[in-house]
């Protein structure tokens, strides 16, 4: 059974006769023996005991009876979700022959005296592939490419793009191998001529060819500001890399093109110039999951008979594609079982079975006598004796496997060459098991909505069934002039995990395209007919807050000033921010006497001076002018952007 019996009353016998003494003492003070060899103390026992069977089933009739109703409706507890990871390997130095990580490289968070370890595990194989530097061409934008290989071999001074350098001029680095998933370190030799660029921002972009074109790489480090001086690039190249042909020449292209310079950024003035170049790999990236995989789990025998079921040893089971491999041992070696959602169209001879992720419980075909008196078999039935097995499942998942970016730097497999892990981004995607009190709560939705989607309560409960891993759902009718009559708005924010600090970037609160995709497509299948769907996430408003405060003499001014800032970002947060840190409510406006609230109960703050509010933009990061209010839209949150705190002394 999924949903277990809660024990609903945790009184018992010697409860009941410590209350019937004390009882006592109040209505009939002369009875003074209460030992267990007086006869009254006998009789009180006595009654005890019966209360005790009488109360203790009465009182679990009506939620025993709640439970089974909710297992006829078909409502299992859901299993916990594990979060996932890319973890990127770096080789303690360039490898002449290729680096295989296995599948189930193990990798985890430091231990510490309060929190364990928490492990993950790769997915696939990982190959660290080698590579050297064979071409390199020049494509001014519109222009024929130039191959110019032998004047950077001879040291000679190559213009990277146009001499007058313009959006979409690019030059092509092209590698000996394609080398996808994998970290290449361009070393660039150049002398100072592309100047009028930010180094710290130059208008430039990394890019790999893939089976779809060009794909974005990401740039780890460049130390050569804009190929304006000798250094080094680090990309990290796309999984869909390939060799292709440019020209008369093979190889995995890599491309570095000018694009159009940010508002306010200043651009080339000169092009760039290339005098010696090479490349190597270093690392290599993978995805790894929070769960520890169980393989060739022994199960017991079979019975012979419909119905059987059986548990695993280790549950809950990890959602995976298919969750649980099963084997049961034929004459001719082990055969596969097929896990399905139901065996209602399970015919006798196929090899069907049903799993609850939740509780680990496998179960075969049942047989079912129909209404003209024969036996129908739903699904396959094991022969008598025979051995089964769990041959592969993932167990594991929840919350803990949510951990900031750069947390996860232990290798606890040993592979030879890597010199250290990290992961790059935070790990999500992890959520803990349903409980019988949330399963209580979604009953009624479930069996009034009966998996269509009508009302805006009945979108959200869907949306979050499709996506459990996501922070906050909410639906709101859309406004006709932007998204047609009769449309619905379902606003997704993903559940980000802070970095150190509990500093929110705004790219953590995008929701991926193949979330917003997974969430339309299941709300489709359940909408009504006419009714549009407009599925993405909310608008986010900048704050920014500045803000002067007094500190009581003698204490830490820094301190004070840290604290501030980190209770300004967790009131203004979208996630844990707000009143009763639930998140920021939808549309409620920010005002400056809030946060003078906010920031008087900051420990050593004896005075808020001044507290101004300006609204800005997260994206471009300019700034409005200063207010004592900032109103949000319905669908609209806010979002802490770049706080100033000053303090002075008392």
């Amino acid at each position: 059974m999924a949903l277990p019996s809660p024990n609903l009353d945790d009184r018992r016998f010697q409860q009941f006769v410590d209350d019937a003494k004390r009882y006592i003492q109040q209505r009939a003070p002369e009875w003074t023996d209460h030992n267990v060899s007086d006869p009254g103390v006998t009789l009180v026992e006595t009654v005890a005991h019966m209360a005790d069977q009488i109360v203790y089933r009465l009182n679990r009739v009506p939620e025993k009876n709640y439970l089974a109703f909710l297992d006829l409706l078909g409502i299992t507890l859901f299993p916990p979700s594990a979060a996932r990871a890319d973890i990127t390997f770096w080789l303690s130095a360039p490898q002449p022959q290729p680096v295989l990580l296995p599948a189930g490289t193990e990798v985890a968070t430091e231990r510490t005296e309060t929190e364990e370890a928490v492990v993950f595990a790769t997915e696939d194989d990982l190959n660290v592939l080698p590579c050297s530097l064979r071409h390199v061409v020049v494509q001014p934008g519109g222009e024929t490419a130039t191959d110019r290989t032998h004047d950077v071999a001879e040291g000679k001074d190559v213009t990277c793009f146009a001499d007058a350098p313009r959006a979409g001029d690019a030059m092509l680095f092209g590698l000996s191998a394609a080398v996808p998933h994998c970290a290449v370190v361009l070393e660039l030799g150049s002398r100072v001529d592309g100047v009028g660029v930010d180094p710290r921002q130059p208008p430039l972009a990394w890019e790999a060819w893939t089976a779809d074109g060009w794909a974005p790489c990401e740039l780890e480090e460049d130390t050569t500001g804009g190929l304006n001086r000798p250094g080094e690039v680090i990309l990290h190249i796309p999984g869909g890399h390939i060799l292709s042909r440019t020209g008369r020449h093979e190889a995995g292209w890599l491309r570095c093109r000018v694009t159009e310079p940010a508002d306010g950024q200043p651009f080339y003035t000169t092009s760039p110039t290339l005098r010696s170049a090479d490349a190597f790999t270093i690392g290599g990236t993978t995805r790894a999951v929070h769960a520890e995989v169980i393989t060739d789990e022994a199960l017991g025998e079979a019975t012979g008979l419909p119905g059987q079921r059986l548990r695993l040893a280790r549950p809950p089971v990890v959602a995976d594609d298919p969750p649980l491999r099963l084997q049961v041992a034929e004459d001719d070696g082990w055969s596969d079982w097929e896990v399905v959602s139901h065996l209602a169209a399970s015919g006798p001879d196929e090899r069907h079975v049903t799993l609850d992720p939740a509780t680990g419980e496998i179960a075969f075909g049942p047989s079912v006598r129909e209404p003209d008196g024969t036996l129908r078999q739903y699904g396959a039935v094991p022969r008598k004796g025979a051995v089964i097995r769990a041959h592969r499942y993932r167990t594991g998942g929840g919350r803990s496997g949510n951990v900031a970016r750069g947390t996860i730097q232990v290798l606890r497999s040993s592979v030879p060459y890597v010199t250290r892990v990290e992961n790059r981004e935070a790990a999500s995607g992890g959520v803990d098991g349903e409980t019988v009190e949330e399963a209580k709560v979604r009953a009624p939705v479930t069996l009034r909505a009966q998996d269509r989607a009508v009302t805006l309560r009945d979108y959200e409960q869907l949306a979050r069934r499709a996506a459990p891993e996501t922070a906050r759902i909410t639906c709101l009718e859309a406004d006709p002039e932007e998204h047609g009559a009769y449309a619905v708005r379902v606003l997704v924010v993903p559940d980000a995990v802070p970095d150190r600090g509990g500093r929110l970037r705004f790219e953590q609160l995008v929701p991926a395209d193949d979330l917003l995709e997974r969430i339309t497509r299941y709300l489709d299948e359940r909408r009504l007919i006419g009714t549009r769907l407009a599925v993405g996430p909310p608008y986010y408003q900048g704050v920014t807050v500045v803000s002067t405060l007094h500190a009581f003499r003698g204490v830490d001014h820094d301190k004070v000033r840290q604290q501030a800032l980190d209770a300004l970002y967790r009131h203004l947060d979208p996630l844990v921010g707000g009143a009763h840190g639930k998140g920021w409510r939808f549309g409620h406006p920010v005002q400056a006497g809030e946060v003078f609230a906010v920031l008087q109960r900051v420990p050593g703050v004896e005075l808020v001076d001044e507290v101004r509010l300006y609204p800005a933009d997260p994206l471009t990061g300019k700034r409005g002018d200063a207010t004592d209010r900032i109103d949000l839209e319905r669908p609209a949150l806010v979002f802490s952007f770049d706080h100033r705190v000053r303090v002075i002394g008392g």
